[in-house]
């Protein structure tokens, strides 16, 4: 029975296949070398090339080194843009996925705005509402360091003995294992980024 490991580990694998495809076309098609063309200068077999390309097998290593051969490659550059590649998260305007956290409880709305798949920090970007209907909180206590920037509306927001007041424009960056959060709702609604950024698993 395939676990779940097993899985991610085939899909990893599909993954480097369609990019190696992809790459060996790409630089083909850069040289202005037909499929016919490729598959004669390495010795395979024109539909031997297309599946490479297509990401439907896996290259064995003396297969790549022939493939790098004939397009004057170093082997490295079938992976190297595979392995700079990065996470990105987009979030289309009011698409942000609504999270429940501590605060939610208190009615302060949580919109997550991003996430990464890996990363040795884990960073979580949301867009917080207050309204009326939302009640005052200044004990939220988290690892790691958190920033605020006011969009709308004005708070005190209070960070251990300390209190601030923000209107729009305003920003706060501290760190996040002291007690803190919003203490009045002075303007409402208000609206802010929070980004809070600790240690991550991997």
């Amino acid at each position: 029975m395939a676990t779940a490991a097993d899985k991610s580990d085939g899909e990893k694998s599909r993954s480097i296949e369609r990019h190696i495809g992809r790459e060996v076309r790409r630089q083909r098609t850069r040289l202005q070398m037909t499929l016919a063309d490729l598959a004669q200068a390495t010795g395979l077999s024109p539909g031997m090339v297309s599946k490479i390309e297509n990401g439907q097998i896996s290259p064995s290593l003396s297969t790549l080194t022939g493939l790098a051969s004939a397009l004057n490659l170093p082997l490295s550059t079938f992976f190297r843009s595979f392995e700079e590649s990065r996470d990105v998260s987009y979030v289309p305007a009011g698409r942000g996925l609504e999270i429940d956290r501590r605060g939610t409880r208190a009615g302060h709305i949580y919109q997550l705005l991003g996430h990464m798949i890996r990363s040795s920090v884990s960073v979580e970007p949301y867009l917080i509402t207050l309204t009326e209907h939302s009640e005052m909180f200044t004990e939220f206590q988290h690892e790691g360091v958190e920033f605020i920037y006011m969009l709308e509306g004005e708070v005190t927001y209070r960070h251990g003995d300390r209190s601030f007041r923000l209107g729009p424009g305003d920003s706060l960056f501290f760190d996040a294992i002291a007690p803190h959060g919003p203490a009045e709702l002075l303007s409402k609604p208000a609206r802010y980024l929070s980004i809070i950024a600790s240690p991550g698993d991997a």
